[in-house]
């Protein structure tokens, strides 16, 4: 067979391309995987709201150790 090789001026104009921002059109709803799952947009939320709780008292300590 034939290689087709692309060189980096072309595969960087590429990726400026609206057809390379766009999802393809028949592409399955999978959750998790292709859509975001809602289970996991709520512990990411989460996450982010208990780390900035935690940024804001200033009271722990600077590193927690497992032991």
């Amino acid at each position: 067979g034939t290689r087709i090789i692309y060189d980096r001026k072309f595969l960087m104009e590429c990726r400026n391309s609206p057809i390379a921002k766009t999802p393809p059109s028949d592409l399955p709803d999978i959750p998790g995987v292709t859509s975001p799952n809602v289970e996991e947009l709520k512990i990411e939320n989460n996450h982010v709201q208990n780390c900035d709780e935690k940024v804001s008292t200033g009271e722990e300590e600077q590193f927690d150790m497992d032991i």
